[in-house]
């Protein structure tokens, strides 16, 4: 019999980021995890604290960078990589009015810091921008598929990963522990995104997968060095490759990707660059979003069973300090906010 203080399921950045909390708190854990097109593994890697089409702050987005950043520096450490670096955002104006807004926003006290306050010109070969760029500080980007990749191998150097698929079916519960084949543990925490619609100790409606696809094209002429945004982001991979993406796609719960999706990247693609351009790859991943737009922490009806979700598109922004209020909540007992908790939901309450 193997004892642990956590189960884990799931290593998206949900799982990553408590899991990384069980390790500074010297907690023995073990995680199970099976690769898959999960939203962290597409995902553009994008750290960003504000909505860049109406200048303003994401919900709790200071609090949610100042843990995010030391967070993701100590991560470059211990997995000795560059997998996450600081970079600056452009985003293009299409019009008069969003110049005006974007130097109003720059202005204010919870902006100010973001935002340089002057219109750029654009001097990027290729790019189109004739109203100029407006450019925000203190971003990050990470490559999630290196992210995953590198921190899975950690795992695994330490005996702490289980690269199988979770079998609910045999998960047995009692008042002081959850046991899993010859694993005993104090807690479980599902971290699964999207798929946690299939667990069946999750039985409720508050997770809607919502698909989003991203397209890769190469460009040799277009020689852009930085994160644009416009109708999506442009995102520098290197070797004059840029993702582009993501779409948001109503009511299509496949990893399917699709020809509408790839079109609507490349039309928009063309309203970015005017430089030649060919597409490389297209890939999708489910973003576990939630009906209110707020994570979803903590327990149902079971101490011994934890919920970590429902991070939807700002996941690698929120997860650092998500994954503290989770760990504070479990092991110290103190509350959760209430516009995360769970239980938030009517048919939660017990």
């Amino acid at each position: 019999m193997k004892e642990v203080d956590y189960i884990v399921v799931g290593l998206g950045i949900a799982g990553v980021s408590f899991c990384e909390r069980l390790m500074q708190s010297k907690k023995e854990f073990v995680v199970f995890d099976v690769p898959d097109t999960s939203a962290t593994r597409v995902a553009g890697g994008i750290v960003n604290p504000l909505v860049l089409k109406r200048v303003t702050q994401a919900w709790n987005a200071v609090e949610f960078l100042s843990e995010a950043v030391p967070f993701y520096e100590q991560l470059n450490k211990r997995l000795k990589s560059d997998i996450c670096v600081h970079i600056k955002i452009s985003r293009i104006f299409n019009n008069v009015q969003e110049q005006n807004d974007w130097l109003v926003a720059s202005d204010t006290s919870k902006l100010s810091a973001f935002l340089l306050p002057e219109i750029t010109s654009n001097a990027h070969n290729g790019l189109i921008a004739p109203l100029g760029l407006g450019i925000m500080n203190k971003a990050l980007q990470i490559d999630t598929k290196a992210f995953l990749e590198t921190y899975r191998a950690f795992m695994e150097a330490h005996g702490k990963l289980v690269s199988k698929f979770f079998q609910y079916n045999t998960l047995k519960i009692d008042d002081e522990n959850v046991h899993y084949g010859d694993i005993k543990s104090k807690y479980i925490v599902f971290s699964e995104g999207a798929a946690i619609i299939k667990n069946p100790y999750f039985q409720n409606t508050a997770i809607i997968p919502k698909k989003g696809e991203y397209i890769t094209i190469k460009s040799v002429e277009l020689q852009l060095d930085q994160v644009v945004k416009g109708p999506f982001f442009i995102i520098p991979l290197g070797g004059h490759l840029y993702k582009i993406g993501a779409t948001f796609a109503h009511g299509d719960d496949t990893y399917a990707t699709t020809e509408k999706g790839r079109e609507q990247l490349i039309s928009a693609v063309k309203k970015m660059i005017s430089c030649p351009f060919e597409v490389v790859n297209q890939e999708a991943g489910m973003r576990p979003t939630v009906k209110d737009r707020r994570p979803i922490i903590g327990n149902i009806s079971h101490k011994r069973i934890q919920f970590f979700n429902g991070l939807g598109t700002r996941g690698l922004l929120m997860a650092p300090l998500l994954s503290k209020m989770l760990f504070e909540y479990v092991e110290h007992g103190i509350p959760l906010l209430s516009e995360i908790d769970i239980k938030r939901f009517s048919s939660y309450q017990t």
